[in-house]
C-alpha cells in the first residue's frame, strides 16, 4: 500500500520539487530588486515559466509523452467561455466597488494618459475608455496569455490531471489552488506584488481568490481536455483586472482594501463562481 501511495504521488513530488527549486532563483532576484519590474520585467517572466519548464522536465524524467499535457484545442465554446468568465467576475466585483463608493469610476489620470497615448486629440473620455478596452482586450490578451502559458503548462497541464486521477474534482481544485497560492507568497510578502494593503490582509484575500478560481480552472481543464482553457482563463484574468479595471478605479481613501486580487470584494465574488462550478462537477468524467 505504501508503495502504491509513493508511486501515485511521486510524479507530483518531482514536479513540485523542480518548480520550487527553479522558482527560488527568481524569488531571490525579484525580492533582492524589491519589485516585480526588476530585470526589465524579465525576472517575473522567468518565474512564471518555472512551472511549465518543470512540467516538461518532469515528463522527460518519467518518460512520458509531452503531448499528454493537453495541447489539443478542444471545443471552441470552452475557449470563448474561458475568455469571458474572468471579465464577468471582474465586472461584477468592480460594479459593487464603484456602486458602494469603495472606489470610483473612473480614474481621471489614467484616462488622460490613455487619451494622450492614442495621439488622436480630444476624443472624449468615454471613447478613450471604450477604444482602450477593445485594443487591450484583443491585443493585450496575446501578451498576457504568453506569460500565463508558462504557469499553466505546469499547474493545469501537468498538476491538475495528475491529481485528478486519484483525488477527484474537489480535492484537486483545493490542493492545486493552495499550491498555486503558496507559490506566489514570497513575492507577495517580500516584494511589491500587492495593490497597497498590509500583508496580513492581502495574503488571505489572495489565497481565497486563487483557491476559488482554481475550481473554475479545474472544471474547464477536465471538461475540455485542453490546456488552452487554463491559459486563456489565466491570461484573461490578469488582463482585465491588472490592465483595465484596477487602473480605471480611482482611490477614494481605502480603495486598496476592496480592489484587485488583494482586496476583499473579488475573492467573495470568486467564491460564488467556485460554488457554481463545484455544483457542475458531476458533468466531468469520474476520476480513476
Amino acid at each position: 500500500m505504501d508503495n502504491q501511495i509513493d508511486n501515485k504521488f511521486k510524479p507530483i513530488g518531482i514536479f513540485l520539487s523542480i518548480t520550487f527549486a527553479l522558482s527560488a532563483i527568481f524569488y531571490f532576484l525579484i525580492i533582492y530588486s524589491g519589485k516585480l519590474g526588476g530585470g526589465a520585467g524579465q525576472y517575473v517572466m522567468g518565474l512564471m515559466w518555472c512551472p511549465g519548464i518543470s512540467a516538461l522536465i518532469t515528463m522527460k524524467i518519467l518518460k512520458r509523452n509531452i503531448s499528454d499535457l493537453g495541447w489539443k484545442w478542444g471545443k471552441t465554446k470552452y475557449q470563448i467561455r474561458s475568455y469571458l468568465i474572468p471579465l464577468l467576475y471582474a465586472f461584477i466585483a468592480y460594479i459593487i466597488i464603484w456602486s458602494f463608493g469603495w472606489g470610483k469610476f473612473y480614474n481621471g489620470e489614467t484616462v488622460n494618459w490613455i487619451t494622450e497615448s492614442f495621439g488622436l486629440g480630444e476624443i472624449g473620455s468615454g471613447f478613450s475608455i471604450l477604444f482602450y478596452f477593445i485594443l487591450v482586450g484583443v491585443f493585450g490578451a496575446i501578451s498576457s496569455m504568453s506569460s500565463a502559458l508558462g504557469e499553466e503548462i505546469g499547474w493545469r497541464g501537468f498538476l491538475v490531471p495528475e491529481l485528478y486521477k486519484s483525488q477527484g474534482f474537489t480535492k484537486t481544485s483545493l490542493i492545486t489552488g493552495l499550491i498555486w497560492g503558496v507559490w506566489h507568497l514570497p513575492i507577495l510578502l517580500f516584494a511589491d506584488y500587492n495593490s497597497g494593503t498590509p500583508s496580513w490582509f492581502a495574503m488571505p484575500c489572495f489565497m481565497v481568490l486563487v483557491i476559488s478560481i482554481s475550481f473554475i480552472y479545474t472544471w474547464f481543464r477536465m471538461k475540455s481536455g485542453s490546456l488552452w482553457t487554463a491559459v486563456i482563463l489565466h491570461g484573461s484574468h490578469n488582463l482585465f483586472i491588472q490592465s483595465i479595471f484596477t487602473p480605471l478605479t480611482e482611490d477614494t481613501g481605502n480603495t486598496a482594501y476592496y480592489i484587485d486580487e488583494f482586496g476583499i470584494v473579488l475573492p467573495i465574488v470568486a467564491i460564488g463562481f467556485a460554488i457554481y462550478y463545484w455544483s457542475k462537477r458531476n458533468e466531468l468524467k469520474t476520476s480513476a
